[in-house]
């Protein structure tokens, strides 16, 4: 069997890093399959192998090190938070005791009730007002509210 030509070498390293970029769109292997056309390119030059590498590597980083950030910024890739997520720093109100030790609690927080549990492990009394400061499954966790007269709740939304 014959050896493999450089750039055939690097049109199939071209090929499996754009279908790994494909299949996972993280913006990571785009900027290697780059630097390896760019590889290919200076092989067609009679550039030795060990050099190609070189060149590889370092217009990859390049690449990554430059553009990464202009396309992140024009692509305006936004983490939606869930329903779920937007609960978390608004204030609720506690319509079953939250008791650690016999794991019970719940409170209403945006029109609906959801199974509370205090985050550091207090007993919060019924009809107090608590702020979500996490979600974990179907559990909110709570803990007292500092200020009572702050009227800008989604209780009873």
């Amino acid at each position: 069997m014959d050896k493999i030509p450089f750039p055939v070498l690097w049109l199939i390293i071209v090929v499996v890093l754009g279908i790994i970029e494909a299949a996972s769109f993280n913006l990571i292997t785009i900027w290697f399959a780059l630097g390896a056309v760019v590889a290919m390119i200076s092989s067609f030059f009679g550039i030795p192998f060990i050099y190609q590498v070189v060149i590889f590597v370092i217009s990859s980083a390049l690449l990554l090190y430059f553009t990464k950030p202009i396309v992140k910024k024009y692509l305006n890739v936004k983490k939606e938070k869930t329903n779920a997520d937007r609960i978390i720093g608004e204030k609720g109100i506690v319509v079953e005791k939250i008791d650690p030790v016999n794991s019970t609690g719940q409170v209403k927080v945006g029109g609906q009730i959801w199974t509370a549990r205090s985050i550091n492990n207090e007993v919060i009394e019924l009809n107090e007002l608590v702020v979500i400061e996490e979600i974990s499954g179907v559990k909110v966790f709570v803990k007292k509210a500092s200020s009572v007269t702050d009227t800008n709740t989604n209780i009873n939304k």
